[in-house]
């Protein structure tokens, strides 16, 4: 999980990965918008090699979420 919060933070230009964590709701987070949702989908398939889609991101409400749909496609 820590590994994915890092490369989660890697998609923002000023998110400082100390304050993320599996609770933190993505979506209330300053420079959250579809193209930062795009760039988790890719870092997901490119990281992990899991196809996430659009419903995988609707059902998602904290980053420990999105994990949680990656692991479930591994």
């Amino acid at each position: 999980m820590e590994e994915f919060i890092v490369k989660f933070a890697e998609i923002f230009d000023d998110i400082d990965v100390s304050a993320l964590s599996a609770d933190t709701e993505f979506r209330g987070l300053d420079d959250w918008d579809s193209i930062a949702g795009l760039s988790v989908i890719a870092m997901a398939d490119e990281e992990y090699g899991v196809t996430l889609n659009a419903d995988d991101m609707r059902g998602s409400r904290t980053i420990g979420d999105i994990f949680k749909a990656i692991e479930s496609k591994r």
